[in-house]
């Protein structure tokens, strides 16, 4: 399954290959299967450091390229809790933070039922809100 990640107003798409153990038949599946799967990998990162962490030369110079060079250390060592997550991310879709659409088509219901395919192209937009106050 594909996944693209996008923020609106920015021209950059992070696209995934994603693997999840059964096919999500709602949206509300879908999105528990993700969250689920991003908590598991923010947690193995956090469980699983290094005692020193160093960087080679070819490290250095790839880092360089982005614009910054770190030692990808990671400060907050507390472990998300998955239901949690799932519970945030599902508020964040009922109060209109992101939207997903599937192969170009909005999914505008939790409970909507899906038919995805391997080929699946399933996209979430971040939505920005603009506000702005008169003094």
């Amino acid at each position: 399954m594909k996944i693209q990640l996008k923020r609106l107003g920015k021209k950059k798409v992070k696209t995934l290959d994603y693997q999840i153990d059964t096919i999500p038949k709602t949206l509300k599946e879908l999105i528990e299967s993700c969250v689920k799967a991003e908590v598991k990998i923010y947690n193995e990162k956090r469980e699983n450091t290094q005692l020193i962490s160093f960087l080679s030369p070819k490290d250095i110079q790839e880092q360089s390229e982005k614009g910054k060079i770190g030692f990808g250390d990671i400060a907050n060592t507390t472990l998300a809790i998955e239901q949690e997550a799932i519970e945030n991310a599902l508020l964040g879709f009922k109060d209109g933070l992101f939207v997903v659409f599937v192969d170009d088509e909005e999914i505008k219901k939790l409970d909507l039922k899906l038919t995805l395919t391997e080929k699946a192209t399933i996209t979430f937009l971040r939505l920005t809100f603009l506000t702005g106050t008169y003094w």
